[in-house]
């Protein structure tokens, strides 16, 4: 089931409404969903390979305390943000600054750069353990057929 962007994010706490998430497509709603997204985001960072090293343990290490709380969302979450930190940190790889198109929309020449593939490569090593875990899959497939 698709994200679901017409609910009113300001006022909904998805730890105490876990029925009203859904896992929608890759980092849908990573920005949107509290009390996770304040927990998490403050930890998230991919400057340099050191800085993503530090923050996708940190992140991961969230991961696993939610799984251990038996709290899907708040995995989900973590997995979304170890996902963003891969896909940011390649957006900075091939494009300065990370903008990948000009002001008039023309797409920017390429480039690249090496520190900001490690920090991606760093991600994609946890964001693949949180997809990929066994546990956070049967959990995400019970969500979706519970919850939608």
């Amino acid at each position: 089931m698709a994200f679901n962007y017409d609910l009113d994010f300001d006022n909904i706490d998805f730890r105490e409404n876990p029925e009203l998430y859904r896992v929608g497509r890759g980092e849908q709603g990573v920005l949107l969903v509290e009390p996770y997204k304040s927990e998490i985001l403050e930890h998230w960072r991919f400057k340099t390979p050191e800085i993503a090293k530090g923050s996708s343990d940190k992140i991961y290490g969230m991961f696993l305390d939610y799984k251990e709380k038996d709290d899907f969302v708040g995995m989900d979450m973590a997995r979304k943000f170890l996902q963003m930190g891969y896909t940011r940190a390649r957006r900075y790889t091939n494009y300065k600054g990370g903008k990948k198109y000009d002001e008039n929309g023309k797409v920017n020449e390429r480039q690249n750069d090496p520190e900001k593939a490690e920090s991606a490569a760093i991600f994609m090593e946890k964001w693949k353990l949180a997809r990929e875990d066994e546990d956070y899959l049967k959990r995400k497939k019970e969500h979706q057929k519970k919850y939608g």
